[in-house]
């Protein structure tokens, strides 16, 4: 669903799309559009992104860590629900985030996000024009 957008978003606007992750990920024949696979294991992908990712850049996740370690790097973040991450947001997101797992080990059952719907789509492309129109 998200992919979709982005997909678009790249073929439009010519910006470069770089998918990384521990698996193949199957992408539209664009020159636009590459993917990076690293080898599984965990957070391999999340330090490939680090690693890579400078002032600038754009990363898409729903990650809280990867998130505040992009940001300090200077790069903007948007969750795939179109919620813009940000310096002055992301300390109550990381308290939030650490206080959820606290409850989990304490055997908490907290459940997870629900599924990504139609409107967290458009909330994310919404995001995703206004970060492209700031940038580009």
């Amino acid at each position: 669903m998200i992919k979709e957008v982005l997909f678009k978003a790249s073929t439009r606007t010519k910006v470069p799309l770089i998918l990384v992750a521990n698996h193949a990920i199957r992408v539209p024949p664009i020159r636009w559009i590459t993917t990076l696979q690293v080898s599984k294991g965990f957070d391999v992908a999340d330090d490939e992104i680090v690693q890579r990712v400078v002032s600038g850049d754009l990363v898409i996740t729903s990650d809280i860590p990867l998130a505040d370690e992009v940001l300090t790097k200077g790069a903007s973040v948007i969750s795939p629900r179109g919620e813009e991450l940000t310096k002055n947001n992301i300390r109550s997101r990381l308290n939030i985030r650490d206080f959820m797992d606290t409850m989990r080990s304490s055997g908490v059952q907290t459940g997870g996000p629900p599924a990504l719907n139609n409107n967290d789509k458009q909330l994310f492309a919404n995001a995703l024009d206004r970060w492209l129109q700031r940038s580009h």
